[in-house]
Formats: C-alpha cells, sequence, structure tokens
C-alpha cells in the first residue's frame, strides 16, 4: 500500500520503496507562463495567444500548449523526492496524456510516484521510474506519465 510522503530529507536509492508517493507545493499559471511558453516554443498558434480566437471558438480562453505540462511537471518533481544519490539524468518520458487543458488561472502540484527502480549493468548507476500526475486543487487530473532518472551510486564506491 502506497502512501504520500512530504519529507524532504534525502533519500538514498535502497530506501526508495515502489509504490511510494510524493507530493509537490502547488503554483498557480500567469499570463506571463503562457507568453513565455510561447516565446520559447515559438508556438504563437491562436489558441494560445489569442483571446478573441478562443472566445469566437466558445473556449474559455488561450490554453498552454500540451507538452508545457511536462516541462512544468518534470520541474516540480525535481524534488519529488530528495535523492540522496547524485542525479545523472534524466532517461526519457514515456506514454504522457493530455487529460484536460491547462490555462492561466490554473492552480497545480504533482504527485510522483515511485514506479520501478533498477541497477544498471556496471552496479555504479541506478535507474529510479517514476509516475508523474498534473493535478489542481481538487486533484482534477490535468497530465500524467511517466519518466525515468539516472543516479549515481556514491555509496557503491564512486565519488560525486
Amino acid at each position: 500500500m502506497s502512501h504520500v510522503r512530504m519529507s524532504m530529507r534525502a533519500i538514498a536509492y535502497d530506501e526508495l520503496a515502489v509504490g511510494e508517493r510524493y507530493e509537490g507545493s502547488a503554483r498557480t499559471l500567469t499570463q506571463t507562463d503562457l507568453s513565455l511558453a510561447c516565446m520559447l516554443s515559438g508556438d504563437w498558434h491562436p489558441i494560445h495567444a489569442d483571446v478573441e480566437f478562443c472566445r469566437a471558438a466558445g473556449m474559455p480562453g488561450p490554453m498552454f500548449q500540451g507538452p508545457y505540462g511536462i516541462l512544468l511537471a518534470m520541474g516540480m518533481a525535481t524534488q519529488l523526492p530528495v535523492f540522496a544519490d547524485p542525479v545523472v539524468g534524466a532517461t526519457g518520458v514515456a506514454e504522457w496524456r493530455y487529460r484536460r487543458p491547462l490555462r492561466v488561472g490554473d492552480t497545480v502540484h504533482v504527485r510522483a510516484t515511485i514506479n520501478g527502480k533498477r541497477m544498471t549493468s556496471d552496479g555504479q548507476r541506478a535507474i529510479v521510474d517514476r509516475r508523474f500526475e498534473l493535478l489542481g486543487p481538487d486533484g482534477e487530473l490535468f497530465q500524467e506519465g511517466y519518466g525515468g532518472t539516472m543516479l549515481r551510486l556514491a555509496s557503491r564506491g564512486e565519488q560525486p
């Protein structure tokens, strides 16, 4: 049975338990966030940048580009959990789903669940697979998917 951990104590690879969940703090998306997403991606489609276009199409307003939720979730989950072993990098994102649009004014937080863990063949590194859920205040699901993180296991002889 999984439970939610809120601790910011660094957790070693050996302490990680499959099924354990970690909840992050919330943030409210702003017009500045949307403008930066458009600028960084170069995606200025009217569905993201034109209030009148959205109203004429029957939408309440512009929405963020879908991949912005991946960036947001991964960034917000950086400390979920705080790994005691040094992070080498991400190993990929899989099965990402957009469940509802993200809009200016939405408040979201991330839940990260340890989905799996395994050692690499050299025994010096490990992969931690997590399920990410980008959630609203009432638990409504905006986006979800899986991502992997590679750790260097300092406790196994290789120092950071």
